[in-house]
């Protein structure tokens, strides 16, 4: 059924991603010539890899829905393999055990999916969210042909998610059958998170030994705008110092991802905001209480 996956379009597709990072360094480097401060031209230079971004957006929104058709299915896999980079994902699988029966990787092709329900894997979470896109689609149709069973959750990689949104995926990790893997697109920074979250509120660990789960050892870069994953246990940390609370209580009774993602923009230190946040908190109960 997905023999059509293996379309040995590698070289076009790593044509396709350095001409985009060679178009991308030439526009760096001419703005830092014709600007006087490294501030101007990295401001510039994100504004153009912004442009780059939704270039690709909407290249990828352009085709690869219909699936109906044997044109439509090529389709999406080309999608799917160029757009995604799931051609990357074939080797390069960023799976790692986090605790007995949870595992953390990259999203899985179909042959991988494969592997892992031969291995005796009966379960998937996915972090992308339900997308109309033929990533999703395609993984779904993977774990009905496979007989895995897929739960679907949505974070984002540079933003804080709401509150409703993190406690969703605990929820999803206490019910979900074992062993089980979830996945975000790359397996950095999304699926480290969570994996952070996993080891605090099941296993018991630290802060400081979830932090292992963020790290380059999985491609976590916590200098960009990824970093909000960093700084969410920051201030968690932080908190610590004004009275101990487990991480699951502190999310769904202090935590705002709006707050979150204010003070990491604006680099504030870490522990105002855990004390923004415990205002804020009070605040909300007093009005309740009125």
């Amino acid at each position: 059924m997905h023999s059509w996956f293996d379309l040995g379009h590698g070289t076009t597709c790593r044509q396709s991603s350095h001409d985009l990072a060679k178009a991308t360094s030439q526009r760096y480097i001419t703005l830092k010539e014709n600007n006087g401060t490294s501030c101007e031209t990295r401001h510039l230079s994100e504004k153009s890899t912004t442009r780059l971004a939704r270039i690709e957006r909407k290249i990828r929104k352009s085709f690869g829905h219909d699936r109906t058709t044997p044109n439509g299915r090529i389709a999406a896999a080309l999608n799917y393999y160029l757009m995604d980079h799931a051609i990357l994902r074939i080797f390069w699988t960023n799976y790692y055990e986090v605790a007995p029966g949870v595992f953390r990787s990259n999203q899985p092709t179909h042959s991988r999916f494969r592997k892992y329900r031969d291995q005796g894997l009966v379960a998937v979470l996915n972090l992308r969210g339900e997308e109309n896109y033929p990533h999703f689609a395609l993984a779904k149709e993977s774990c009905e042909t496979l007989g895995l069973e897929l739960h679907v959750s949505k974070l984002w990689a540079r933003h804080a998610p709401k509150r409703s949104r993190i406690v969703a995926v605990l929820d999803r990790l206490r019910e979900i059958p074992r062993p089980f893997l979830f996945h975000c697109k790359s397996g950095a920074d999304r699926a480290g998170f969570v994996s952070a979250m996993y080891l605090m509120v099941f296993e018991g660990k630290t802060v400081q030994e979830a932090r292992a789960m963020l790290s380059l050892r999985f491609l976590h870069i916590k200098w960009t705008r990824t970093g909000v994953q960093d700084y969410i246990l920051d201030v968690y940390e932080a908190r610590q110092s004004l009275g101990v609370i487990t991480f699951g209580d502190w999310i769904s009774q202090e935590y705002t991802g709006r707050s979150i993602q204010t003070g990491f923009e604006h680099k504030n230190d870490p522990l105002s905001v855990a004390q923004l946040l415990i205002a804020e908190r009070d605040k909300a109960n007093g009005e309740r209480a009125l």
